[in-house]
């Protein structure tokens, strides 16, 4: 799986930094900094930042909702950038064997994570990964059709949803519990829920970003002046996002990130383009490249590496290592528990990150 990079100057930079940032802030997830950061802020004027690194309980929507539709975004957006030279080789038939063995790893991945976090042999399917592997593959199956026939699909997944929802539960088909329409569907693929209410169904509506994310990058790769493809993100991403809200405040369909609702589906994606949007601006077309980004961008092209690494060697065995050296150091000075376990995370953050920067350094990239 690992391989040399031929030609890292072929990458769009901003893609980079904007996939780098989303995986900075889940390997921070993974190092504990959020639980850590909330547990010390609790009862303090930062206390409101840290309640925007969890997820919403239902209806509503927090800044850590948008970064699981963000990944699913980028990869679209990567799509016809990583496939370009294949189809315009012609050959179609090694671009479909590359996404199909990309899919089956990934969904392969999702499934045995499922197994980490349980230490135990179990079959779940509520891993983002999982939910890639879908999403990849519809996205691709459609790739080559006009714009006009994705968009077409994707509103088609999202009208698809509502059906499927109101049709199983008519009085209350956005309930939070059990008995909606994505709960069944887990109780037939997998003889269970979730106790925080995620589906696996969620795949169908989210495979609009994807699509969308595809649509983003074959703009960025067409010969369109910079000012049509800024013009078509803002009025396309805009649109999307006052659409999602508006059908959440005028109680047709409530944002609900944890069964990826329409209204959310649109909210995120619109979140998502305006956020290309500006990276792509300032950083490839304004020429903002400074040397501090490879922070991130180190990160975004060892993305799906450093993502594994963090959620099973990172939490199973860097937070204890790290605990050795930031509890033995501090904790004799004084320092306290709440604040020792913010600092450790933040060193075992710094781990993951260095990894990816000593892999980038030597040209080395895990791809899937």
């Amino acid at each position: 799986m690992s391989q040399l990079a031929d030609n890292v100057s072929k990458r769009l930079f901003s893609l980079d930094v904007f996939r780098g940032l989303i995986m900075f802030l889940l390997i921070a997830e993974a190092a504990g900094f959020h639980h850590n950061f909330t547990e010390l802020t609790e009862g303090t004027v930062f206390s409101g930042i840290a309640h925007q690194l969890h997820h919403h309980e239902w209806n509503g929507l927090l800044f850590w909702d948008l970064i699981q539709p963000f990944f699913m975004f980028i990869v679209g957006v990567a799509m016809p950038f990583s496939l370009r030279k294949r189809l315009a080789a012609g050959d179609n038939a090694a671009a479909t064997k590359h996404i199909l063995r990309r899919c089956v790893l990934l969904f392969s991945f999702g499934a045995l994570l499922h197994c980490v976090y349980s230490h135990a042999l179990v079959w779940e399917l509520w891993n983002v990964l999982v939910q890639l592997a879908f999403t990849i593959l519809i996205a691709y199956a459609i790739m080559n059709r006009s714009h006009k026939v994705q968009i077409g699909i994707s509103i088609g997944l999202l009208v698809l949803t509502e059906v499927f929802y109101r049709v199983y539960n008519l009085e209350a088909p956005y309930v939070q519990g059990h008995e909606s329409f994505g709960s069944w569907i887990d109780m037939l693929t997998m003889g269970k829920v979730d106790d925080g209410y995620w589906v696996f169904v969620n795949f169908i509506p989210t495979a609009a970003h994807t699509i969308w994310g595809v649509i983003c990058g074959q703009l960025l790769l067409s010969q369109s002046a910079v000012k049509d493809k800024l013009r078509s993100f803002l009025i396309c991403g805009g649109a999307i996002l006052v659409l999602g809200f508006a059908m959440d405040w005028l109680n047709i369909t409530p944002i609900i990130k944890r069964i990826a609702t329409s209204s959310f589906t649109l909210a995120s994606g619109g979140f998502a383009i305006l956020t290309l949007t500006l990276f792509y601006w300032v950083i490839d077309v304004k020429g903002y490249k400074k040397k501090w980004l490879k922070i991130f961008s180190v990160l975004g092209t060892n993305s799906i590496f450093i993502y594994l690494f963090s959620e099973t060697v990172g939490v199973q065995w860097f937070r204890d290592f790290g605990k050795i050296w930031t509890e033995g150091l501090l904790a004799p000075l004084g320092v306290s528990e709440k604040l020792i376990m913010v600092i450790n995370a933040l060193f075992v953050l710094f781990i993951f990150w260095y990894i990816t920067y000593f892999l980038d350094k030597y040209k080395v990239y895990f791809k899937v």
